[in-house]
């Protein structure tokens, strides 16, 4: 959008009060900083983590720009920036997709835990970098988002549909940490999912990739497992929508594992009250590993003697880095060879953003995605 010659101006949802619409705003688009570059938006996608912000779940700034995955081409480079994380030349109009957060290198998780996914002062487009601070267009729900020196920014491999890449453009880096860091998938291991949101998806389509046995995917609504199903995403499919059908889908998922149970278990439902259930399923010396537990949804209740009964291996995974991002890039052109990814997306103008927001929390559409140029 042009304003004025040689003043180009970007659109952008705006946070301005939790647990209220989004606001459309005007931001004039600055030049790249030196190793940054500034990229025209394609596509930013609905995360369950943005509803979470919008309601106030966790302690953010306002204003701020939502949206912590995107997809775009570039407008303009920095001095300094001339190839991608993978050591590609960049260029202007290359199609990339980008890590949402930098660590800062210096705080002790980075330095001596090695941890960079719990850095202590971890800048997260999208998440805590306000509009009142330089560059305001720090999100990826605006036509326009500057990235900043240190990003981590790579270009998309051709022939993938931009759209299939942004099926699990979060849940994608988010699952990666998890399955080759925190618990890797062993070949031919049996693996229940909880969840059939693309955390879940991300989390069953990677498992297959890597040689898991079974796949079984528990969740709902039924429209998500229909999904996942003509998507070829998981071996069986078990429909969990109530209470009442909790026990009976555990019941059911219990009768398929057999005596011994999972080998593995991925918790991706963000609903504290399936930690229990989880437990229930894994087999006496495997493994338990919780990923869907981002925002604070409240205390629930096990009983600690099975994860001694069953020696089990309980084990957290928080984010992920730009090092994530860029695997999950590599690996879409398998992903994408194996599984209809693009078949999982809805796409909404930015002025749908309330609707989008609404079928992402109604479970009406398994990724949604803000479109940021015109259609």
């Amino acid at each position: 959008m042009e304003h004025a010659a040689n003043t180009l101006v970007s659109r952008a949802l705006v946070l301005e009060r939790f647990n209220e619409p989004l606001q459309i705003r005007e931001f004039t688009v600055p030049a790249a900083e030196p190793g940054g570059a500034v990229v025209a938006c394609h596509y930013g996608g609905i995360c369950g983590t943005d509803l979470h912000l919008q309601q106030g779940h966790l302690k953010i700034p306002t204003p701020l720009i939502l949206g912590h995955e995107g997809l775009g081409t570039i407008h303009h480079i920095g001095a300094d920036l001339t190839h991608d994380a993978n050591g590609e030349a960049l260029g202007i109009g290359d199609v990339v997709m980008w890590a949402s957060s930098i660590a800062c290198g210096q705080c002790v998780p980075c330095r001596i835990h090695r941890e960079p996914t719990l850095c202590e002062r971890r800048r997260t487009c999208g998440v805590n970098r306000t509009t009142l601070e330089y560059p305001s267009l720090s999100g990826a729900w605006a036509e326009y988002i500057c990235l900043c020196t240190g990003s981590t920014i790579i270009k998309l491999p051709k022939g993938i549909d931009p759209l299939a890449a942004m099926s699990f453009a979060c849940a994608g880096p988010t699952m990666v940490h998890a399955m080759y860091e925190r618990r890797p998938v062993r070949l031919g291991e049996v693996v229940v999912v909880q969840g059939s949101g693309p955390v879940g998806l991300a989390a069953a389509a990677l498992a297959q990739l890597a040689g898991a046995g079974r796949v079984i995917i528990i969740g709902g609504p039924a429209q998500r497992i229909e999904l996942a199903k003509q998507a070829r995403i998981g071996d069986d499919h078990v429909n969990i929508v109530n209470s009442a059908g909790a026990r009976a889908a555990l019941e059911q998922v219990k009768s398929m594992l057999g005596p011994r149970g999972a080998d593995l278990v991925i918790e991706c439902t963000g609903v504290p009250s399936a930690i229990a259930q989880g437990m229930s399923l894994v087999r006496r010396g495997g493994s338990y590993l919780v990923v869907g537990q981002y925002t604070d949804a409240g205390d629930t209740t096990i009983n600690p003697h099975q994860i001694v009964l069953r020696q089990m291996d309980v084990v957290g995974s928080w984010a992920f880095t730009g090092a994530h991002v860029v695997e999950y890039v590599r690996l879409l052109a398998a992903l994408t060879a194996r599984f209809d990814l693009k078949s999982l997306v809805t796409s909404y103008s930015i002025e749908r953003c309330g609707e989008a927001m609404a079928a992402v929390a109604d479970g009406s559409v398994m990724k949604a995605v803000l479109s940021m140029r015109p259609t």
